[in-house]
């Protein structure tokens, strides 16, 4: 699987940020989860929500394509409610120590986006166990 090229930025922020606002997340806690710099304020969500480009930074892009995936994954799960995945990531989960795959997320960083992304992604999780 290689790395998808992320041009048109602005297109990926209305969807990054729709997705994180589905699932329920706060504009802090989604600059924290996107790893965006640490001055960037609240308001920048609004902006990127908008469209504004987010910055080509290789750490977010790393996140969005795992937080992408997390959302296919999902999609599959729960092919016949929209609200599927957004419970499931809103639910405790034993998985992820009895918190809810969101919390992991943004309580662990990148190895709890990651754990969360092979728990619900099974393509992706044959994927990394065939290259190790």
């Amino acid at each position: 699987m290689d790395k998808p090229e992320f041009s048109d930025r602005a297109e990926l922020a209305r969807a990054i940020i729709s997705l994180l606002d589905s699932w329920g997340v706060e504009a802090e806690a989604q600059i924290a989860l996107l790893a965006l710099p640490a001055d960037t304020r609240p308001g920048a969500i609004r902006q990127y929500r908008q469209g504004k480009p987010l910055p080509a930074l290789a750490a977010l892009d790393e996140r969005i394509e795992h937080l992408l995936g997390i959302a296919d994954a999902l999609r599959t799960s729960y092919p016949h409610t929209a609200q599927g995945g957004n419970i499931w990531m809103n639910r405790v989960n034993a998985r992820f120590g009895d918190r809810t795959p969101l919390a992991a997320m943004l309580q662990d960083g990148m190895p709890g986006i990651f754990a969360v992304r092979t728990h619900v992604d099974c393509a992706y999780d044959w994927y990394v166990d065939s290259r190790r």
